[in-house]
């Protein structure tokens, strides 16, 4: 379904559901009390709409696993899923995958999760999404002891209605890493507290896990690089990345495709060993196919459909960096050591930055960021004036100590052998 569309399904059916679900909840709970005492065995994480979240959640995820000794379950939408491949902290056969293709399919998909959370004996459910209802909804009657998620409060705006038992305040000002490990602390929580959670979260609680490639991982990747790139040696040519597209929740993230066309061709002019690889899913061909003629160069290859989500880190791992518009890329490169260079413009890298080794392309303006969880991100803005002022001058002098190293490196590696 088109985004707009489940915004609206999102508040017309769900604020009055919620507040019935609510009232139900409330019912229920005068005529039995549940056991929160019991120590959490079987935990549920909800994120349905954003890849990225599956690895800014991982470090939280982590925690509970390891203090609690306890089982791990996801539940999130069909097309978001690969992203739980990368760092497969959740077992395949503990995902949930749900469809977004229609109401139907959607009524049918939480009707069936419903079953599923009794059948593995969940006992904690913690809602990653910053106030949706409908993973609101699931939360609730997921027939979980603890209900964990973000709390509105006294705050207007988003209403989900009353269903947490844990009740956590998001913090805007706070990474987004962070307040999901503060959600992790609400459950390890000995107290009840009003609101969750009154922790410090430091720096090293959201450093994140590696994925270690095989050399024959990064071999098969130089295979497939090679047959859209025929001259490509891995001894000669560096390896740029290029991700110029967003999803569909805030296309306004997208830096103008012009500029990555201006800023291809003077890499290219001036850097006569690099690659680009304009990367992206199959559906982004057309688009990369305009950027590929516009440049007139043999080494701007559509390489868009190339890979799935689980050949990413051996891509990553072969490149020597990546230039991207704020999406689920940026995330998946940080399991891996490869740099990143992330334009920013309707969010904030304060919050959203990935936790890799990531560079920020930021301007700052007064109307940024426009998007927030307070107004489940859609924005008046029809013109991403803060991304169109990032010029490709700008892009490349921050690009510049990254592709001036690795022409130093391969002269030194040239001089060395000769």
């Amino acid at each position: 379904m088109k985004v707009d569309t489940v915004r609206k399904v999102d508040y017309y059916a769900g604020v009055p559901l919620c507040f019935f679900a609510t009232v139900i909840k409330k019912c229920r709970s005068l005529l039995s009390r549940a056991n929160q005492q019991n120590k959490p065995k079987n935990i549920l994480f909800i994120e349905l709409s954003e890849m990225g979240s599956a690895i800014l959640a991982d470090p939280a995820m982590l925690k509970l696993k390891h203090t609690l000794n306890a089982n791990l379950y996801f539940a999130i939408f069909r097309r978001n899923s690969a992203s739980l491949d990368l760092l497969r902290t959740i077992p395949r056969e503990n995902v949930f995958i749900m469809s977004d293709d229609g109401l139907l399919n959607i009524a049918i998909g939480a009707f069936k999760f419903l079953f599923w959370t009794r059948k593995n004996n969940i006992d904690t459910t913690i809602d990653l999404e910053l106030f949706s209802r409908f993973s609101a909804l699931l939360t609730g009657f997921s027939g979980a002891q603890r209900t964990v998620g973000f709390h509105a409060f006294y705050n207007e705006g988003l209403y989900r209605g009353d269903l947490l038992t844990h009740k956590v305040a998001y913090n805007p000002h706070l990474h987004i890493a962070k307040n999901f490990v503060a959600l992790a602390n609400a459950v390890l929580s000995p107290r009840a507290e009003v609101p969750y959670s009154k922790t410090v979260v430091p720096d090293e609680e959201i450093s994140l896990r590696k994925v270690v490639v095989s050399e024959e991982a990064k071999g098969k990747m130089r295979t497939k690089i090679s047959h859209a790139f025929p001259r490509y040696s891995a001894e000669q040519h560096q390896i740029v990345l290029f991700n110029t597209n967003a999803s569909e929740l805030v296309p306004l993230r997208r830096w103008p495709q012009a500029y990555y066309t201006t800023l291809a061709k003077t890499i290219l002019h001036r850097y006569p060993n690099v690659v680009i690889l304009l990367t992206g899913d199959g559906t982004e061909r057309s688009n990369k196919d305009i950027i590929v003629a516009e440049v007139n160069s043999d080494r701007c290859v559509n390489f868009a459909g190339q890979t799935s989500v689980s050949d990413l880190p051996a891509l990553y791992s072969v490149s020597d960096f990546m230039l991207t518009n704020d999406s689920g890329p940026a995330h998946f490169a940080a399991v891996t050591d490869m740099p990143v260079f992330v334009l920013f413009g309707p969010e904030t890298p304060k919050i959203y930055a990935p936790l890799g080794a990531m560079t920020p392309l930021y301007a700052g303006l007064a109307c940024s960021p426009c998007v927030s969880a307070a107004n489940h991100r859609k924005t008046p803005c029809r013109d991403n004036v803060c991304l169109q002022t990032i010029s490709p001058e700008q892009v490349l002098q921050s690009l510049l100590p990254v592709l001036n190293h690795d022409i130093t490196s391969q002269s030194r590696t040239d001089g060395s052998s000769g």
